[in-house]
């Protein structure tokens, strides 16, 4: 895994476009390969996890994170640096149709910082081909998924904890990873804080976990509910049903569905399935809230 160089200049430039503050030495690279080590972290997480077939993928996606993280970052110093802030230049001299553009590029930037970070679900995804809700191992699935999360959360807290009383990870009871040991090296030489893993790391391990929870509930509940089958409603000229079989909610019509009809049913999710000859989606408290809305606007059609 590769860091690329971060432009330690422009960082500098920017931070007394913006700011009274001196700029720290090496403060942009430390942030920089912060980032690059929690990717890397996932990234050996997800190795972990998945088929050794699929290694050579997320290095690759790795790499490509590494280098346009590298890119975003010294192009959003560059533009910080295009105007200083008002605070700077003072209000006479400040050029407010400069700044204007300044806001447009750095609004660009940011969806391109966006679009970067996208790349961690990328590397988290590898492998896995997504857990949907109608696996019928999904639960066995996010719940193992689960446990790696919230066993890495305590494994890092605790080396935190050591560290922070030893100074030290030697003698540490938690195995703690080669790239953590290199970035806490990489650190003391830069004089900033150290510890072996960075606060939004843990807070990033911990978001997940409780995504993954969440899902987990949710799923459980629609097991639960799927025992008590709900009845079809009939309307007029088609039958809503649920098919907890295939975890599906259903339209059937009496016969093709006019065109308004159809685009209603795609604003809310339905697709044709030739296989069921209905309109679906699935079934969940979303595609119930999507059916009964479809429902009411056309239980609302007047009779001619």
């Amino acid at each position: 895994m590769n860091y690329y160089e971060i432009n330690e200049g422009a960082a500098e430039r920017a931070k007394d476009a913006n700011s009274y503050d001196p700029y720290k030495k090496g403060s942009a690279t430390h942030q920089y390969r912060a980032a690059v080590d929690e990717a890397a972290r996932i990234a050996e997480d997800q190795k972990r996890r998945v088929d050794p077939m699929y290694h050579d993928k997320i290095d690759a996606l790795l790499d490509k994170y590494a280098r346009r993280l590298a890119e975003v970052t010294n192009k959003g110093f560059e533009i910080d640096a295009r105007c200083p802030s008002i605070l700077i230049a003072g209000g006479s001299n400040f050029n407010i149709r400069k700044k204007e553009k300044q806001n447009a590029a750095r609004d660009r930037n940011m969806e391109e910082y966006n679009a970067v970070k996208g790349i961690l679900s990328q590397i988290r995804s590898v492998g896995m081909g997504g857990i949907r809700s109608d696996d019928k191992n999904a639960l066995e699935k996010l719940r193992a998924q689960l446990e790696v999360h919230e066993k890495a959360q305590e494994r890092m807290k605790e080396a935190n904890a050591y560290f922070r009383k030893h100074g030290t990870l030697d003698g540490c009871p938690v195995p703690v990873s080669d790239r953590a040991r290199q970035s806490i090296a990489y650190r003391q030489q830069m004089g900033v804080s150290v510890k072996p893993y960075e606060s939004f790391v843990l807070a990033n391990n911990n978001a997940e976990i409780h995504r993954l929870r969440a899902r987990i509930e949710d799923l459980e509940k629609e097991a639960a509910r799927a025992n008590e089958k709900a009845e079809p409603v009939e309307g007029d000229g088609y039958r809503l049903v649920e098919n907890t079989e295939l975890g599906r909610i259903q339209f059937f019509f009496d016969g093709k569905p006019d065109d308004d009809t159809r685009t209603l049913l795609k604003a809310n999710g339905f697709k044709w399935a030739p296989s069921q000859g209905a309109w679906q989606r699935m079934l969940n408290d979303n595609g119930r809230r999507a059916a009964e809305k479809i429902r009411e606007a056309l239980d609302a059609i007047p009779e001619f």
